[in-house]
């Protein structure tokens, strides 16, 4: 896919790893549209990049249809979510097990429905924002790593449902397989293990290798789009070291 042109929405594009996605998009071109809850977040990315704005929460229902519909963007990027709340098992409340749940797999159904029924045009593509906690989770992630994975579940269904009613839209699922500082999550997260283990969130985001800032993460998510070889391709994980890696192909 040539980006020039193209229009692309990006929910959660006003800071963090949407943030850096989306100054990869203007890079490229790209007619984009940041979807976010905080307009003051909204006006200085508006103002920096010179990218369309919209405020908006993503478990609004109502919103998704609108903005998709209005919209009708040639790539459709789901990146918005709730901070995780953090925790063993035997010591979460159910509130605070199911944040991600309320939010990223509600939004994630929400928005690909609009995707589906508006529908976008054939050709599109829609790439879901998943977690590598997707991959394995762990003892102290909660209900965080079972939503993501749902979300990697959902990204499936809906190719399922596109293939059904010949749509031709594509849907894909992105994987950040490290933490990165200074997004929030990642700052959440590693804060957490860290403390575990007695060490810094610096100390610990280390054991995964090569950094992957923001910027850098919107330039794999970027070659996710461009590059030939990963057009019917479904799930990829992202990091510093390997870029973009294939973890489930278009034949499962």
């Amino acid at each position: 896919m040539n980006l020039r042109n193209k229009s692309v929405v990006v929910t959660g594009g006003s800071r963090g790893l949407g943030l850096g996605l989306v100054e990869a998009l203007v890079e490229r071109q790209a007619k984009v549209t940041v979807v976010a809850r905080g307009r003051d977040g909204l006006d200085a990315v508006a103002t920096r990049l010179g990218v369309a704005t919209i405020a908006a929460d993503i478990t609004d229902e109502a919103a998704a249809h609108r903005i998709v519909g209005d919209v009708r963007p040639d790539v459709l990027v789901l990146n918005a979510g709730a901070l995780p709340r953090m925790g063993r098992l035997d010591q979460l409340s159910w509130k605070d097990f199911s944040v991600a749940w309320e939010t990223d797999v509600k939004g994630g159904l929400f928005w690909l429905q609009a995707a589906l029924n508006a529908p976008l045009n054939p050709g599109s593509r829609v790439l879901v924002g998943s977690s590598g906690a997707a991959v394995s989770g762990s003892q102290m992630s909660g209900g965080y790593g079972g939503s993501k994975r749902m979300l990697w579940f959902m990204a499936k269904y809906a190719n399922g449902v596109s293939k059904e009613k010949n749509l031709g839209i594509q849907f894909q699922a992105i994987l950040p397989r490290q933490m990165v500082l200074g997004t929030g999550i990642g700052d959440a997260a590693a804060g957490v293990y860290a403390s575990s283990m007695g060490i810094t969130p610096e100390e610990f985001v280390a054991r995964f290798g090569a950094p992957m800032p923001p910027r850098v993460f919107g330039d794999r998510v970027v070659s996710v789009l461009e590059d030939p070889r990963y057009a019917e391709d479904i799930v990829f994980g992202l990091n510093g070291d390997d870029g973009v890696t294939v973890m489930e192909g278009a034949t499962g």
